[in-house]
């Protein structure tokens, strides 16, 4: 089974990793290898950055595939860099990479794949308009869609996005499975996912993504199966703190009920037995294979 996490478990892990074993320059490398390592690469490829370490991952990703032979074109969607996401960004430049700033004006008809390297899993609460209106510019493209870690404008802890976010045709998880790709509004917005592990720590084991064939043996057993519509409104829970909170709602019903309850996102699962709490998708792509269905 596969370890899924929170968001602060996946921060404090990174900030642990990166003062006692691997520089953070190192780590964002490995994150753009496994990336590149995901995608069968062709044609025209623009590479859209945000401001953060996502935007790094982007420029890190940049680097190896002029190095490779390609010719990518990065998209600011803003001037300014994290620190590690500066020193990528200048290896670029030296390099040759085209750099331009994008807007909601900008062309992307033109790219054969687009990768999305805006926001990160730290983002919560609603896009910035400007933000927004490039997301559904992408989502308008015929071109295929790479998001590097989570998709940009899902919220990384419990999935929904507000109001928008980027519809990936694979999204490459970076470390650990995060908990917000299986909930509320993912399934809606990741066509496939992958995990690629790049040598970060782990802090705490909470949560485990489990196969098909595992789901079995909590589907039926006196077990409630419900989809999350139906687990909201049977249960007459405030929508809100449902949607926002989905673990903590559904782990505190199980626990005083005694049930085991399997919630279905479209596609996702989320399965809660009195505080035990896994995971299971339909969405899932082995980590050892190269997504090439485009």
């Amino acid at each position: 089974m596969e370890n899924v996490i929170s968001v602060k478990n996946m921060r404090e892990s990174d900030a642990f990793t990166i003062n006692t074993s691997v520089d953070s320059k190192e780590l964002m490398l490995r994150a753009a290898q496994g990336v590149y390592d995901s995608v069968s690469w062709k044609g025209h490829i623009a590479i859209v950055t945000g401001s953060g370490n996502n935007g790094g991952d982007g420029y890190a990703l940049a680097s190896i595939l002029q190095d490779r032979g390609f010719a990518p074109v990065l998209l600011r969607v803003s001037e300014s860099f994290s620190e590690d996401g500066l020193y990528y960004y200048k290896e670029c430049i030296k390099k040759g990479v085209g750099d331009l700033v994008c807007d909601s004006c900008t062309d992307f008809s033109q790219y054969d794949i687009i990768v999305d390297c805006i926001l990160g899993t730290g983002f919560s609460g609603v896009l910035k308009q400007s933000v927004a209106e490039i997301i559904e510019q992408i989502n308008r493209t015929d071109a295929y869609v790479v998001s590097v870690d989570i998709n940009s404008g899902l919220n990384g802890s419990n999935g929904l996005a507000q109001p928008i976010a980027v519809r990936s045709d694979l999204t490459v998880s970076i470390g650990y499975y995060k908990t917000g790709m299986f909930l509320n509004d993912s399934s809606y917005y990741i066509k496939r996912l992958v995990n690629k592990d790049i040598g970060i720590k782990l802090l705490k084991k909470q949560y485990y993504l489990i196969s098909k064939e595992e789901l079995n043996h909590f589907v039926g057993y006196g077990s409630v199966q419900l989809s999350a519509d139906d687990f909201a409104r049977e249960y007459a829970l405030n929508e809100e703190e449902f949607c926002t909170k989905p673990i903590k709602t559904v782990v505190k019903e199980s626990e005083e009920s005694k049930k085991i309850f399997v919630i279905d996102y479209d596609g996702n699962k989320l399965i809660v037995d009195q505080g035990y709490v896994y995971f299971q998708s339909d969405l899932v792509e082995s980590a050892e294979d190269k997504y090439k269905s485009f």
